[in-house]
Parts: structure tokens; sequence; C-alpha cells
């Protein structure tokens, strides 16, 4: 296939859509930063497994940063997951993508990218779309602002990276988010136990015993978030063009916005389906930009 490449990336998109869901789903029944547990608990086991059978060949040399990248993006995990269970599954997807807007202001300070002018014009276009999303005229509320740290978060977790492979495996820079993801919760919950704090709920939240029905919801959630993960490889390596990929990418925001009012969300007003597109677009131009 010619645009096989594309092919991949639309499955994948569906794939993490569709875990999403799975997401918001369990989230009634159990508190967001479980559904993260046993989500980072599931690839914990797969990235083990992986590195059993083939160990890691890495000169390592930069354990902080190692670190440093499975915290941050374990704490943008968890505000992605509070979001899918407290708003839209679509305007929560919507927060998280705008990592690639943060991602080339770091690039930018941290590596003294050069970001041509439309660059920078989509860097404005993507915080204009923002704040369609959050609209202050109505107030900026937590989610609001747990969103913007999903997507900045990430993008701190991404910028790392990008030095991090330089010294090591990509399965041990997994291992590290999956490690976090699965060690921060049981903590997080642990405290929950003797500590309740309103505006950190999304953190501090009980241990829910998961029922039959949604043991079957984790699992099925753990394969579609595998599936996710394989099909997006897939596109990068079959595509000549990564930014063509990575622009395909925001696909998931249009499936979550389908799944979501199917599953009962309201559709976004007029301002916030603007700001949705702005930042879509804003997207597509900073990964063509970059590619």
């Amino acid at each position: 296939m010619r645009h096989l490449g594309v092919y991949y990336m639309l499955i994948a998109c569906f794939m993490f859509a569709v875990t999403g869901a799975f997401a918001k789903y369990l989230s009634k029944d159990m508190p967001s930063i479980e559904v993260v547990f046993f989500r980072n608990l599931i690839g914990l086991v797969m990235i083990v497994y992986a590195l059993y059978k083939k160990p890691a060949k890495q000169t390592g040399g930069h354990p902080w940063l190692l670190m440093f990248r499975g915290f941050v993006g374990t704490m943008a995990l968890f505000a992605f997951f509070y979001n899918v269970a407290h708003i839209s599954l679509g305007a929560a997807f919507t927060f998280s993508k705008t990592s690639p807007i943060f991602t080339a202001i770091l690039a930018a300070i941290v590596f003294k990218e050069r970001l041509g002018s439309l660059g920078w014009f989509a860097i404005f276009l993507g915080f204009g779309g923002i704040l369609f999303i959050i609209q202050p005229n109505l107030g900026i509320s937590k989610t609001d602002i747990i969103g913007i740290w999903s997507g900045l978060g990430a993008a701190l977790a991404y910028t790392s990276v990008r030095e991090l492979k330089k010294s090591y495996d990509t399965n041990t820079i997994v291992l590290s988010f999956m490690g976090w993801g699965t060690i921060l919760p049981l903590i997080f919950m642990g405290l929950a136990e003797k500590f309740s704090y309103e505006p950190l709920d999304f953190l501090l939240s009980k241990f829910v015993l998961p029922n039959l029905s949604n043991v079957l919801l984790i699992v099925l959630m753990g394969i579609t978030g595998l599936y996710f993960q394989i099909n997006m490889t897939k596109a990068y390596a079959a595509s000549r063009k990564a930014g063509t990929v990575a622009a395909v990418s925001y696909a998931d925001v249009i499936f979550t916005i389908i799944i979501g009012t199917a599953m009962g969300d309201a559709l976004p007003n007029a301002a916030a389906f603007f700001g949705i597109m702005l930042v879509i677009l804003s997207g597509i131009l900073v990964v063509r930009e970059k590619k």
C-alpha cells in the first residue's frame, strides 16, 4: 500500500480512542489514578518480559534524567486520565494533543532549535485554540489547569527522551515510565488512606477493589493500549515522511468526539469546537514544520 503508514496510524488512533473509552467507563467505579495503575501494570509486565527475552544494549550514564522522564510522564498521565474521567473524551484528548506545541517551545529553549515563522504562527494558533476551549470568560476550572498540564508534562517527557535515546535502549526508557506509573499510584493511594485534600483528589484517591466485569475491561484496555503502541510503531516504520504520520495522529481527537458522544458526552459548543480545530491545525503545522 502506498500510504501504509497513514493506514497504521489511523488504526492506532482508533485503538487509542477505544483505550480512552475503556478508561472513562472504568472511572465510574474506581478513581482515575487506579485506572492508571492497572494500565501501567499491564505495560510493566510486558516490557519486563521483553527485556528478559532481549536484554538492553546501552551506554547509560544519565540515571536522573531517566528518572525525570518516568516521573514527569507519569504525572502528565495522571492528569490526562483524570480529565478523561471528568470531562468529555474529545476535550481531554485535545488538551493532551497540545504536547507538540509545548515540545516545539522547549526544543527552541533547551536545544536552541530554530523555529520558523510558520512554527511560531502554529504555536500562537494553538494557544488561541486552548483559550477557545477553556473560555476564560466562563472561569478557568480545575480540569482546564490539569488539561494544560497533561500537554506540558507530556512535552517535558518527550523532550527528555530526545537526549535519553543517545544513551539508553527504548525498552529501558519505557520501563522507567511504566515503573513510575505503577509505583506512584500505589504511593498516592496509600497516602489517601491517611490523608485527604480536595484540590489533589486526582492524586489522593483510595483503592477500590475492581469487580469481575471491571477486571475484563482492564484487560481489554491493556490489549487496545498494546495494539495502539504496535500500530503507532508500524506507522512510523512504514512511512518515509514522519511529519505526515504525526499529522494524521490527530485523528484520535475526532474518534474520541464520536465515541464520547456515543457514551453520553455532550457535543462541544461552537467556541470549544472551533478551539479543538485550532489545536489540531496547530499541531499539524508544528509537526510539518519540524519534519
